[in-house]
């Protein structure tokens, strides 16, 4: 029976050694250093292990004086040090970390008696070029980055104190050989993101690969095996341990592993090393800017391309024989790269919010509709239900709401229904923060809730609050839920965003100025936000509707002018812009508005003037009482003939709108 403490294990290579240690002693108490805001990482982690009963929390702290421990359990006969920060990018703020943490484990190991264990690095060899066996530690050696220079001085405080020592030092490590499984982002992985846009490239199309050194790939597994065989195997004290491949991978080899894991049939060609020297290591301001830039747009650090290869070469010949008849040996990277790219594709590739399921491009989507509780947003949920989507609906009237939901839930869909006010700033956020600790995430937001005021200037005079609680709902609304959340979309690096504004934005429809200011202000508003949130897959479609038959245009009744069109008919629209996420969907009778507004615009308000004569004020507008209207039907559909001029030319339309990019009629 051994009792150990082991530090980082709630770390990625903790998580892999700590089930090993207690297959391999059955008898064996483990203590988990770990602080107490990731006490619940540390319970997850053990739920999901056979035997929950001898692991223990160890409440303390790396950074703090011995370790910030009350109380040390008695009998320890080995304390395992993982804990670090494992981090090319990072800076100096490592070393408490890092070097003062192992400081304070030595003097832990020495007031204890037990055999210190640490898990040290490759990167101490810093920037030796030639063989490095496991007796070199000082070489001379320079250290590039801060990350190479704490894992030298934190094993130099190893070696020089008085305890029963070990010293490991693992190469890159990688996920599970066998599951694919990793927590981050590390190593090769910050280049997966550029194998995936080349893997899209032609196959005919020849990938270079240049020849500029090799790395040193080992799976997690080889190495918390090799560990716990090595915890258990011999007497010796003192010993150094490389856990590497004993070949080093070649840049063609990784990226040929990972490309064809990709799914890329592009035959790979090495090319001489120095036509990429002036990217590697560029000599100039403005090249390593561009550089960088470029690395930018693929999440890659500058730091990693520059350290990608390794100018030193690990012996690990004592390790290997340490590890004989153990049959733990590291497997060949092209064995299990295909576990490793879809494991990361699954959970770590940052665009992977982006991808569409294969059953559909709105399955299991989750779409926020405001406005869901009749007309256009009661339409756009059903079809969007029928499409797979999980549906949000937004309204104020709970009643209605609620009915809309059954009926969706009630024809296989999935819905769910929350009241809120869009006007309210505070009824907002919390239900957005209720959604996302429901659902998780969002993935698009119609924006189709609206007030609409027909009503004209002279009559307007004194109603300044009719244009107020237009913008409160239109725009207001509209731009306090888009705010609500872009962080959690920018944090996914995909969204969506539906504006359904009017044809009356582009026509400048007469009676209707605070109407029109408010989608146009919503107009605006989007084409700023697409612009400066394009890099963060989060996309807009403006939906400039025509008249559609709901109730927010009965009270005016034979004024409307214009066609009107079902909600359903206005729903797939809605659809459409989810689907196919254009920059605009317009009608004809908008886009003929707006071509009026730039090249003719005397005769457009001399058109427009003559609309204003021609339709009068509504009832409402006179204060008076309107007459009971039936509910608007738009009219059927004629026969489809296609011989009809009517339909020749809307079907000649429909082509000369497809010429315009991101512009849908």
């Amino acid at each position: 029976m051994s009792n150990y403490i082991v530090t980082g294990g709630t770390g990625f290579l903790g998580q892999n050694l700590i089930p090993l240690l207690l297959e391999r002693d059955p008898a064996a108490e483990i203590h988990v250093l770990v602080r107490q805001k990731s006490i619940g990482k540390l319970e997850r982690q053990v739920d999901m292990l056979a035997d929950k009963t001898r692991i223990h929390p160890l409440i303390g702290d790396l950074t703090e004086p011995d370790l910030g421990l009350r109380t040390v359990p008695d009998g320890i006969d080995h304390i395992v040090h993982l804990g670090a920060i494992y981090d090319m990018t990072a800076g100096d703020e490592q070393a408490s970390t890092n070097v003062e943490g192992t400081r304070a484990v030595v003097a832990l190991a020495e007031r204890t008696g037990a055999r210190l264990h640490h898990i040290s690095s490759i990167a101490v060899a810093g920037d030796y070029a030639g063989t490095f066996t496991e007796d070199d530690f000082d070489k001379g050696q320079g250290f590039p980055t801060p990350y190479h220079r704490t894992k030298f001085q934190s094993e130099k405080i190893v070696r020089e104190s008085s305890v029963d020592w070990r010293v490991y030092r693992p190469s890159v490590v990688l996920g599970h050989s066998e599951t694919g499984a990793i927590d981050k982002i590390d190593g090769p992985y910050f280049f997966f993101p550029l194998f995936a846009a080349l893997a899209t490239l032609p196959t005919a199309l020849p990938i270079t690969v240049p020849k500029i050194g090799a790395t040193n790939l080992v799976p997690v597994d080889y190495v918390a095996a090799a560990i716990v065989e090595l915890i258990h195997r011999g007497e010796d004290d003192q010993r150094v341990f490389h856990l590497v491949n004993t070949q080093a991978q070649s840049m063609h080899e990784v990226y040929r592993a990972f490309s064809e894991a990709a799914g890329s049939k592009a035959k790979v060609i090495d090319i001489p090393g120095a036509v990429a020297a002036a990217v590697v290591a560029p000599k100039t301001d403005i090249v390593r800017t561009g550089r960088n830039t470029l690395l930018g747009r693929f999440g890659i650090p500058p730091v990693v391309l520059e350290h990608l290869t390794l100018p030193t070469t690990f012996d690990s010949a004592a390790t290997r024989k340490a590890l004989s008849g153990s049959g733990i040996t590291p497997p060949p990277l092209a064995t299990y790269a295909d576990r490793l790219w879809q494991h990361w594709r699954a959970h770590l590739d940052p665009n992977r919010a982006r991808r569409d399921d294969p059953r559909g491009p709105l399955f299991g989507r989750h779409v926020i509709i405001t406005g869901g509780s009749s007309g256009i947003g009661k339409a756009s949920a059903e079809a969007a239900a029928r499409k797979g989507a999980t549906v949000i609906l937004l309204a104020r009237g709970t009643e209605q709401l609620d009915s809309v939901v059954a009926n969706i839930r009630a024809h296989g869909g999935d819905a769910f229904g929350y009241t809120c006010d869009i006007t309210d700033t505070e009824s907002v956020e919390q239900t957005v923060k209720t959604i996302l600790s429901e659902h998780d995430h969002v993935d698009m937001l119609v924006n189709n809730a609206g007030r609409s005021i027909r009503r004209s200037l002279y009559r307007s005079t004194d109603r300044l609050h009719d244009f107020e609680r237009t913008m409160a709902v239109n725009y207001f609304g509209a731009v306090r839920l888009v705010l609500a959340l872009l962080p959690h979309m920018r944090e996914r690096r995909f969204g969506h965003i539906v504006n359904v504004s009017s044809e009356a934005v582009l026509a400048h429809a007469p009676r209707f100025s605070g109407y029109v200011a408010s989608k146009a202000a919503l107009d605006g508003f989007a084409d700023v936000a697409a612009a400066e949130t394009l890099s963060d897959g989060i996309t807009f479609t403006t939906i400039h509707m025509p008249l559609v038959a709901t109730p927010m245009i009965t009270p005016t009744g034979p004024s409307n002018a214009g066609p009107v069109v079902s909600p359903e008919k206005a729903g797939a629209m809605v659809i459409r812009a989810l689907i196919r996420r254009p920059k605009r969907i317009d009608t004809p009778l908008g886009t003929l508005g707006q071509v009026g507004s730039i090249f003719t615009p005397n005769i457009k308000d001399r058109t427009m003037h003559q609309f204003y004569r021609r339709f009068p004020e509504s009832a409402a507008s006179k204060g008076e009482v309107a007459p009971t209207q039936p509910a608007l039907v738009p009219p059927a559909a004629p026969p489809h003939d296609p011989s009809r001029p009517g339909a020749r030319v809307a079907k000649l339309a429909r082509r000369i709108g497809r010429l315009v990019p991101g512009v849908y009629w």
